[in-house]
């Protein structure tokens, strides 16, 4: 049977101009059999795996052995698939026993003052207290001076926020990818005017212009930075197949687009970039000139003024905002005597709008992770946030307040990036405290904001190589603010590649701090409003470098740093009679000072950059 399988393979191959060399003819003839596929199937699988698009025609690459070890790989994830499908199928519609996670958590965290039994529930009880549980906040919350406007809370969205992690497919993940790939180079392609991408991958006579992600190349060792040598770029399967070559930088290399006097460009991996040159036959991309991504439009809301278009009878009172970041206590102790300081400062204060950005029960912290906390982790969550908030809002009815979750949050049931907002039963349905998913896009008063805890600007300082070269019509600077140092530039990565986290694979040393998921990489691009080029008005970015807080381009940024290290941020927002966003915000970074009987205020003056 197998020589005649072996013929019949042979001669379908050779029927549709294909030639497999003889060592390749068992592992073919293996396939076949352990996965009951005709010869005929077989050559359509191996044809679709080495099928090539090219510029001038299509072609179908020479089979090897990683060809075969792909078409086995594929089937064995379709007849996983289909597994699933059917185990699905039979068990629906059986009654099994039934625990509620959330509620088993919650219990504890109240030392099981209720002694409620877990009992078996029917599928159709089940789906009866899963809808209770999740009735539908509104998105948008009204107070005198405070119209904000959060991420969408029906039921569908905060069932897409809550995906199951660690659940991350391959072709999921490399789906996505892709998709970052193909949507720049449609931004890029409407920009600049061009006809068509090449194929970086391709020997080439002339220059052509690419698009793909900078990847670091494995052969390269362990290092864990980037350096010319070292740098791969890949493109999508629909620009040339999802080819990955060498990146060679032109020791002069032109730079159009980019901001005035910074010099040069940051590369780092998973950056989308837009290059011009060619592949001369010698295995890597030879880049001339790159192209700068053009930056984001300025929000609708600043649009809307610039246009006249904004009624001065919508004129709001100007509000205040206080943003503190987590860790709120120090590594030294769990008292977390930073926060109390703060809470005398809030309740002095009260400001508008309150927006803590997590951990708020850090798992990284010392103590936590030698085991010596003596309480829950909920319980020690209630304590120190959730009844002081609940007071302060009782003594401020004008305020609100926001909370948006770390993956290090024990608080959090949801431990990957992007993160859903944390459970809302802790708080008891209190309306004035809205619950945020990370990373987050909102609305206060016409001004956008956007807010993640992770600390990317640290993931970039310490992944970004710089390359100097010749600036080539850069962007006009009366049109914005432009600063062009480090903590800038770092910023102007994020707003550039319109996402929270552009770097892909984190590095391997932080990859904890953020847990990245790609299947679900859509809830962390920088998206407003569905359109993937309007920027926020108002960035935070908490990170352990320096704080600061400046304007680039047309987007006030603001890194607070962490509480333990006693800073914090305050914004002051006009109203809209005062101009747009821009004109009407005020970011700053506050110092906190540890309350004595003879004062409680905190200094405050806007911090310089590094």
């Amino acid at each position: 049977m197998d020589s005649t399988l072996r013929e019949e393979l042979e001669r379908v191959f050779r029927d549709n101009g294909h030639i497999i060399e003889e060592k390749l003819i068992p592992e073919c003839v293996s396939i076949c059999k352990m996965y009951v596929i005709s010869p005929e199937d077989f050559r359509f699988k191996v044809e679709a795996m080495n099928y090539k698009p090219s510029t001038t025609r299509s072609e179908i690459s020479p089979i090897t052995m990683e060809t075969l070890s792909g078409v086995k790989t594929q089937i064995q994830q379709s007849l996983a698939k289909e597994n699933a499908k059917r185990t699905q199928s039979a068990s629906r519609g059986l009654n099994t026993a039934h625990v509620d996670r959330n509620k088993f958590i919650s219990q504890m965290g109240r030392g099981f003052s209720n002694k409620a039994a877990v009992q078996p529930l029917s599928v159709k009880q089940e789906r009866s207290e899963m809808e209770n549980s999740w009735t539908p906040r509104s998105n948008v919350v009204q107070t005198s001076n405070v119209s904000f406007v959060g991420p969408p809370t029906d039921a569908e969205a905060r069932r897409k926020r809550a995906y199951r992690y660690m659940f991350e497919k391959i072709s999921e993940r490399s789906e996505s990818l892709d998709q970052l790939i193909d949507d720049f180079a449609d931004l890029i392609r409407a920009h600049y005017n061009i006809s068509e991408f090449g194929d970086p991958s391709s020997t080439t006579d002339g220059e052509i212009t690419i698009v793909g992600r900078i990847t670091h190349d494995a052969e390269a060792g362990s290092m864990s930075k980037l350096v010319e040598g070292a740098i791969t770029i890949e493109s999508s399967r629909m620009l040339s197949s999802g080819a990955r070559v060498l990146l060679s930088l032109d020791p002069s290399i032109r730079i159009r687009g980019a901001v005035r006097g910074v010099g040069g460009f940051g590369l780092y991996p998973g950056a989308i970039v837009a290059l011009k040159g060619k592949n001369g036959g010698g295995g890597y991309f030879l880049a001339t000139e790159v192209l700068g991504i053009p930056p984001l439009k300025p929000s609708p809301a600043a649009q809307r003024l610039i246009n006249h278009k904004t009624d001065p009878s919508t004129s709001q009172s100007p509000i205040s905002m206080m943003v503190a970041c987590g860790p709120f206590t120090t590594d030294s102790d769990i008292g977390y005597k930073p926060w109390r300081a703060l809470l005398h400062q809030i309740k002095a204060q009260k400001p508008d709008v309150l927006l803590l950005i997590g951990p708020f029960v850090d798992a990284a912290h010392p103590k936590i992770k030698a085991g010596e906390l003596e309480v829950s982790p909920t319980n020690l969550f209630r304590a120190h946030f959730v009844d002081p908030l609940q007071a302060f809002l009782v003594a401020s009815p004008g305020s609100i307040v926001l909370l948006l979750p770390s993956v290090r949050d024990l608080t959090s049931t949801h431990v990957a990036f992007p993160q859903p907002e944390l459970d809302e039963d802790v708080f008891n349905f209190n309306s004035r405290i809205h619950l945020l998913p990370n990373p987050a896009r909102f609305t206060i008063n016409d001004v956008s904001f956007a807010a993640t805890s992770v600390d990317t600007l640290f993931h970039l300082r310490k992944e970004e190589y710089f390359k100097r070269g010749v600036e080539v019509e850069p962007l006009p600077t009366e049109s914005y603010d432009l600063p062009n140092d480090a903590m800038a530039n770092l910023c102007r990565h994020l707003l550039l590649q319109r996402s929270f986290y552009p770097i892909f694979p984190p590095p391997p040393d932080l990859s904890s701090e953020v847990n990245l998921d790609m299947s679900h990489f859509d809830d962390a691009r920088m998206v407003d409003e569905g359109d993937l080029d309007y920027a926020p008005d108002v960035l935070i970015l908490p990170s352990r470098l320096k704080q600061f807080s400046k304007v680039i381009h047309s987007t006030s940024t603001l890194n607070p740093s962490f509480l333990s290290k006693g800073t914090y941020g305050t914004i002051s927002l006009g109203p809209r009679s005062a101009g747009t966003p821009l004109e009407r915000l005020k970011v700053e970074v506050a110092r906190l000072e540890v309350p004595t009987p003879a004062s409680t205020s905190a200094s405050t003056a806007t911090t310089p950059a590094v």
